[in-house]
């Protein structure tokens, strides 16, 4: 196998990705991006907190045009030190070039660097690139910060970076009918384990082709729930949902959660709700 390699974990493929991505793609249509089955960070015991699942991230990756998209499993190459890994590439893909972001790492320790990928240009024969940082109101554009916009609830400013509205999705599952009870009957999905979380409360969103308001939380006025629940009242629509797997797209938060004396405030507020999904 020959030409360009793209080199990354690409959660979210978010703007700078796509910046590093068609670069490569402008130097070799044959590029292979090389990326991992899950986070290295997983590796080192954190828990997964994607932006995308890997296999929406996948899809996104060819969508932009990269025919080939390679998904190592990280702990078989964990230890492997940087020149090792290195040699890896080259014998295993014989790339004439390799495109990365400027704070790659790889390697044991991330001892291998953009330096490394661009002193042994000539002993490999192969010509590196390196993709400078793209900026956002001053902060540089990573999948961090992205997830740190969304945990605080910025969502607008985090669909900018992302190019994409962040979006959730499962499988209708039945609730309670409260909503259905009090003349706003949702749909209620599970938040996905390893989706980076929202803060609880009330978003306007995008369901099933129509403007939505998604409730994300414990239902504080209720007080008969043992974990969070995502509930999404679909303006306008008619039809049964159970069952069906849905994706729910966030636009804005409206406000966070409240605990309510009774369903006749609730009803009040989520009517107040509507009303700013409409604007």
């Amino acid at each position: 196998m020959s030409g360009s390699l793209i080199l990354g974990f690409f959660d979210g493929v978010h703007i700078a990705h796509r910046v590093l991505i068609s670069s490569a793609l402008n130097y070799s249509k044959s590029s292979t991006l090389i990326t991992f089955i899950d986070s290295p960070a997983v590796y080192f015991g954190k828990e997964k907190e994607y932006i995308l699942s890997r296999e929406e991230s996948v899809k996104r990756i060819k969508a932009l045009g990269v025919k080939n998209v390679i998904e190592l499993d990280f702990p078989k190459i964990a230890n492997m030190q940087a020149k090792e890994y290195l040699e890896y590439l080259i014998k295993d893909f014989s790339p004439d070039a390799i495109f990365t972001g400027f704070n790659h790492t790889f390697g044991l320790n991330k001892e291998g660097t953009p330096k490394i990928l661009d002193k042994n240009q000539s002993k490999y024969g192969y010509k590196y690139f390196c993709v400078e940082p793209q900026k956002y109101e001053g902060e540089v554009i990573s999948s961090s910060l992205i997830k740190k916009y969304i945990k605080n609830g910025e969502i607008e400013k985090a669909n900018i970076l992302l190019g994409n509205k962040f979006f959730i999705d499962g499988t209708v599952i039945e609730g309670a009918k409260i909503g259905r009870n009090i003349g706003f009957p949702t749909a209620n999905i599970m938040y996905p384990d390893s989706i980076v979380k929202l803060p609880f409360g009330v978003y306007k969103v995008l369901c099933e082709g129509k403007n939505a308001i998604l409730n994300w939380g414990m239902r504080p006025t209720v007080h008969n729930i043992k974990e969070p629940v995502a509930e999404v009242h679909i303006l306008g629509f008619e039809g049964d949902l159970y069952g069906k797997r849905i994706r729910v797209e966030i636009i804005k938060q409206i406000r966070s959660e409240k605990c309510f004396s009774n369903l006749e405030e609730l009803k009040r507020q989520i009517k107040e709700d509507i009303s700013a999904c409409c604007e």
